[in-house]
């Protein structure tokens, strides 16, 4: 088997590992991948890149996760919630995220914002779905939560969660000049400053939130009510 063949096999083993929650990072799904393929050990030239296992990713959830017709929302909602589901077991650190763990953050995050924007599918899909990516890859988790939502969102909820810890930098002084130029100008800047105030407020130790089912079901309904009168 050719070098480039097993790598592409390893990336697409390790994107299933992690689509399945079998593995929580890039680099125990690759590893495991590849005890799986090669039977042990694999040289480091045949190990992929973590971005060849998020194109792998990209490539499998919607066929997974959607079937025939992938339009259809309530497949969507469903691989919405298999990919939040998993984050009410990762907790981070106490000292910026007191309230606990990453599904609890996100729902906060949510009702912040559905309290604000109570008609805004997309920037209500953006707050809850803005830390998928850590139940994937931790050290990257907007381009992993990106990659594995793929045609899954708008391209508008998308934008809202990769621009979302820029607008924190932006917030904070540490971004450049030009960078938050760009965001300023951007239409969606208004609803992008919004998700980045929630995201930081966010995270009070027994705040009430919906269930996760319930969240994402009124999110659903909402959309579908928007339908209709478009």
């Amino acid at each position: 088997m050719s070098t480039r063949s097993l790598r592409y096999r390893i990336a697409c083993e390790a994107a299933r590992l992690l689509a399945a929650h079998r593995e929580s990072d890039f680099f125990g799904a690759k590893r495991a991948a590849a005890r799986a393929i090669c039977g042990g050990w694999a040289r480091a030239g045949d190990l992929p890149t973590d971005l060849e296992i998020r194109e792998a990713l990209q490539r499998l959830v919607p066929v997974e996760t959607l079937e025939e017709g992938a339009s259809d929302s309530s497949e969507r909602y469903a691989a919405f919630w298999s990919l939040l589901e998993p984050l009410e077991s990762i907790h981070q650190p106490r000292d910026s995220h007191p309230e606990g763990d990453v599904l609890y953050h996100s729902l906060q995050v949510y009702e912040l914002i559905r309290l604000q924007r109570p008609y805004d599918v997309d920037l209500q899909l953006a707050a809850l779905l803005h830390d998928v990516g850590k139940g994937i890859d931790p050290a990257d988790h907007v381009a992993a939560g990106l990659a594995v939502l793929g045609g899954l969102i708008s391209e508008r909820t998308a934008w809202l969660i990769e621009h979302h810890l820029e607008a924190r930098r932006r917030r904070e002084g540490t971004l450049g000049v030009r960078a938050a130029r760009r965001l300023r100008n951007h239409e969606c800047y208004e609803e992008l400053d919004l998700l980045c105030e929630c995201d930081r407020d966010g995270r009070v130790p027994g705040a009430m939130v919906p269930e996760l089912d319930e969240a994402l079901e009124a999110i659903h309904k909402l959309e579908e009510s928007m339908g209709e009168l478009s």
